[in-house]
């Protein structure tokens, strides 16, 4: 499903099974975590081996950083997600694209309360528009996918966090697109990042798929 929303020259792979053939080091990573946790963390490395299979590079363990982001091959960007039922992952080559950040949840209305917390308050009207138009679709947490994958797009640039009320977004419904721009008060360094970041989304049955590339 993530294929779909992603240009060309990302490779991508998802599954809805989990795995626990991690490399010895990756395991040693999630060593201490619950089990379903470590299954988690291998299934998407499982993806990523393969996506990165199909840019041309070899299998090898994916650790991870401080921050505990991916720790990529050289030349390669990507992203991984995980969710209920679903695990997936996406590559490209750097020459192609600059960076990118995917995001996968299941389909279902935020918890109370997460919705003021994860949103800027002139992002909360146009919410209530797009509710009120395609009250299918629950846009408080496809705004909060959507921020989570400006975040993996942001940081591996930046390497810096980028918090929720850091970025204002603006959907597109009928094309699926939406548009990143940095928050009109206060607005953090590397706004103009921000502005490049294209992002993408789609609702399919239970599972809520974003994501945000980062082009020349």
């Amino acid at each position: 499903m993530i294929e779909r929303i992603l240009p060309t020259g990302a490779v991508a792979v998802h599954t809805a099974d989990d795995a626990d053939d991690a490399y010895p080091q990756e395991a040693a990573l999630v060593a201490r975590a619950v089990p379903k946790r470590q299954r988690e963390f291998a299934a998407a490395r499982w993806c990523a081996r393969r996506a990165l299979a199909g840019i041309g590079h070899p299998a090898g363990p994916i650790l991870t950083g401080p921050h505990n982001e991916p720790l990529w091959p050289d030349g390669v960007v990507g992203s991984l997600t995980h969710c209920a039922g679903y695990r997936a992952a996406a590559v490209a080559r750097a020459g192609e694209i600059v960076s990118l950040g995917i995001d996968a949840e299941p389909h279902l209305a935020l918890p109370e309360g997460v919705l003021e917390a994860v949103t800027r308050p002139e992002e909360l009207p146009a919410l209530a528009e797009l509710g009120a138009a395609h009250p299918d679709v629950h846009w408080g947490k496809v705004l909060f996918s959507a921020k989570e994958s400006v975040y993996k797009a942001w940081f591996p640039l930046q390497r810096r966090k980028l918090g929720f009320q850091d970025a204002a977004l603006r959907f597109d419904p009928q094309e699926r697109t939406f548009r990143v721009a940095p928050a009109p008060v206060g607005p953090v360094d590397g706004g103009e990042l921000l502005t490049r970041m294209r992002g993408r989304f789609l609702v399919d049955g239970g599972l809520l798929v974003t994501s945000v590339v980062v082009e020349d």
